[in-house]
């Protein structure tokens, strides 16, 4: 069947439409990708501004057109932190249903940490053992670990990228006090979750989703995505060291420039860079390997476990309204 997963995050809105069927992997057919940056949309009262709510619509609606024909039986559409936490996000997902017909599913930081937890485990399969997964966004972080599909522990921290950038950072390029007392002060974030993980056993593998540490991997010497999903890529504690010397340094304009780094996330690439290197030292890890799953797969393989298993080709598939 063709499925279409619309992700309203923090900085872009991101629809993904896969050919998948139960038992396989999704396969890609179409990504695009709307930068609308809705976290720093956010009001001084807390809610989500006139205008960025108006280009919401426009961009849910443009997608729901685009994955209709581009032949989806199934859209299932979810927002995270940024729309999530906008004191009038009741009123702001009613707008968008009663005008687009899309239903945009809330998921809660859990919800995230557990469905990014079940694309790793998916990808590298019951060998891998315990699983630690980490997954940096916009607006969180997400931390899950287990043995199963579903994680033992999984959380989620306002720490994303570009949540310390708006709210830690004065200048660009970022002050070095402003980076030192950042540094310091995730360390005393994470401590308290590192010390639960520690009660869990030492993970098998662990491995590290998002944007943000997929850049991080390609600026510290990973493999580009040309080279394929399947590439092993990997960033280390002594890389990202050395990385953020050079980056810290640089304004948001010149990392738009580096090879593998994205205009529309470039001014939160430092934050995104000191949140995973507080999360490495935390959790006493020199390496993470980077997954090329993460949440939006985790979305599309928890909507095919609701098939039947039989239907192939999507005729009379169950349209699961908790998918939604």
């Amino acid at each position: 069947m063709r499925l279409g997963v619309l992700d309203v995050g923090s900085n872009t809105v991101h629809l993904l439409v896969v050919d998948a069927h139960r038992g396989a992997a999704p396969i890609p057919a179409r990504s695009e990708k709307s930068v609308l940056r809705l976290a720093e949309r956010i009001t001084k009262n807390g809610d989500l501004s006139k205008a960025g709510s108006e280009e919401l619509v426009r961009t849910v609606a443009a997608a729901a057109t685009s994955a209709k024909k581009l032949g989806c039986e199934d859209l299932m559409a979810f927002v995270t932190s940024a729309v999530r936490e906008a004191d009038n996000a009741a009123e702001v997902l009613s707008r968008v249903t009663d005008e687009t017909g899309v239903d945009l599913r809330v998921l809660s930081g859990e919800d995230e940490a557990r469905l990014t937890f079940l694309a790793a485990r998916r990808w590298y399969g019951w060998s891998a053992g315990r699983l630690l997964v980490l997954d940096i966004g916009g607006g969180s972080l997400e931390i899950a670990s287990g043995i199963d599909e579903d994680p033992d522990f999984a959380t989620s921290l306002p720490l994303g990228a570009g949540r310390l950038t708006r709210t830690r950072f004065t200048s660009d390029p970022p002050e070095r006090d402003e980076i030192d007392e950042t540094a310091e002060w995730l360390t005393g974030q994470l401590a308290p979750v590192a010390k639960k993980l520690g009660k869990l056993g030492e993970p098998d593998r662990v491995v590290a989703t998002s944007k943000t540490f997929r850049t991080l991997a390609r600026l510290a010497g990973a493999a580009p995505s040309a080279a394929g999903p399947r590439v092993r890529r990997v960033l280390t504690e002594p890389g990202l060291r050395q990385l953020i010397a050079f980056i810290s340094r640089m304004s948001a304009g010149d990392l738009a420039e580096l090879e593998g780094v994205s205009g529309s996330r470039s001014h939160q690439l430092v934050a995104g860079a000191l949140v995973a290197q507080a999360a490495m030292r935390a959790l006493s890890r020199e390496e993470l390997e980077i997954c090329p799953w993460a949440l939006r797969e985790g979305v599309i393989l928890r909507r095919l476990d609701q098939t039947d298993g039989e239907d192939h080709t999507g005729v009379n598939s169950k349209q699961e309204a908790g998918a939604r």
